[in-house]
């Protein structure tokens, strides 16, 4: 299970105690919001794409959703999300439980600006039912994030 390499990776650095499992499904943005009692926006979805012959992961606030435009500007090719299927074998982790920790080598995270408005997230850990609070600080060091970009909207523009 792809939560377990979360918690041994996060053991190895002295947080793991900090995962929260829930008894629910913390799936979605809405049901990761529900379960935490926080608004959706504070939920840092994990989106995975593939560009050209590279996978990468794009951490996004909950409340934003990914602008071709700005996509294609930032990578030189329109957006392909992973098939569901891909997902697990390319990355290390199944839909739904998708998060920049502990993913397969090779993988590049990203992280985007619309994140930079909270002081904290609640990024999820590997499986459907689980998330940790991390301050934007502690998911730039835990990701091993390539770098800051912006390639989102919101989801009313």
């Amino acid at each position: 299970m792809s939560i377990e390499k979360v918690k041994e990776y996060f053991k190895s650095v002295g947080i793991e105690k900090r995962i929260i499992e829930f008894s629910e499904s913390s799936a979605t943005v809405e049901l990761a919001a529900h379960a935490l009692g926080c608004t959706p926006d504070r939920i840092a979805k994990t989106l995975s794409f593939k560009v050209k012959d590279d996978c990468i992961l794009i951490v996004t606030a909950g409340d934003v959703k990914i602008d071709n435009s700005k996509y294609k500007a930032q990578f030189g090719v329109k957006a392909v999300m992973l098939k569901f299927d891909e997902v697990a074998e390319l990355i290390g982790h199944t839909v739904g439980g998708v998060c920049p920790f502990a993913v397969n080598e090779g993988v590049k995270v990203y992280l985007d600006e619309s994140l930079k408005r909270f002081e904290t997230v609640f990024p999820g850990c590997g499986s459907s039912n689980s998330a940790i609070e991390l301050t934007i600080a502690e998911l730039e060091k835990y990701s091993g994030f390539n770098a800051w970009i912006d390639v989102c909207k919101l989801k009313n523009e």
